[in-house]
């Protein structure tokens, strides 16, 4: 599944897509990863947090990839200066207040007490789920990850910086990665079938449309809430 970005409305439509598509297609084993970006931008980070965190199917097992917004929450958790303000435009302002912290009365002149603030208003459970996400996953043909690969650099030998944060020169790239790599961070008015990359982050924050690709075999197909991209979606 691609980027969420705190839309838990389009998470709950696509999870049940999943789950009736899964029993349509009876397999020994499925796999739901979510390939990052959880948080941010939309209105309910804290909501698909805790919908992910507390995610159990019989049939489904979750797993979960590190987005660049995960990173700089993390970062912001641990104390890190520097970036606060940087998040707070790029959609961290919307996440605070998911978790009922008004970023308007943080104190902007005193970044430690700040970042304090910020602390307690993210509940420990989350920051600890948060924290387990992994990188990559690789399965058949494909790696999954958030944002890409760099070009020419063995898959043994790729840095976080690039898996979370790379565009160009991975999006340009049309050498053949030994992988077809399926990532999200990158939007795209819909899914972008490469012969070495699969884009599946639609921008559903702002588009309402939230995709997952289905993968089994050769075979690939797509769930996505297209038909709630309308005054529905837009509405939240």
């Amino acid at each position: 599944m691609g980027d969420v970005h705190g839309r838990l409305d389009l998470l709950d439509e696509l999870l049940s897509q999943i789950e009736q598509d899964v029993s349509r297609h009876p397999a020994r084993r499925n796999l739901l990863i979510m390939l990052g970006d959880l948080i941010d931008r939309g209105p309910d980070s804290r909501g698909v947090v805790e919908r992910m965190r507390t995610y159990r199917h019989d049939l489904i097992k979750p797993y979960f990839l590190a987005g660049n917004h995960e990173e700089v929450l993390l970062r912001i958790l641990r104390g890190e200066r520097g970036i606060l303000s940087d998040w707070l435009k790029f959609g961290g302002a919307e996440c605070l207040m998911s978790y009922g912290c008004d970023p308007a009365r943080l104190d902007a002149k005193n970044e430690s007490h700040a970042l304090s603030t910020i602390g307690r208003a993210i509940p420990d459970e989350h920051a600890r789920f948060i924290a387990s996400f992994a990188d990559t996953l690789t399965f058949g043909n494909y790696l999954l990850v958030h944002a890409g690969i760099r070009p020419g650099v063995d898959l043994s030998l790729q840095t976080q910086v690039d898996l979370r944060w790379i565009r160009s020169p991975f999006l340009e790239n049309e050498s053949d990665h030994g992988v077809v790599v399926v990532h999200g961070h990158s939007i795209s008015p819909m899914v972008e079938q490469h012969p070495n990359r699969i884009g599946i982050d639609t921008g559903a924050y702002r588009s309402g449309v939230l995709t997952a690709l289905a993968l089994e075999g050769e075979s690939r197909w797509i769930l996505d809430t297209s038909q709630l991209s309308g005054s529905e979606a837009v509405a939240h």
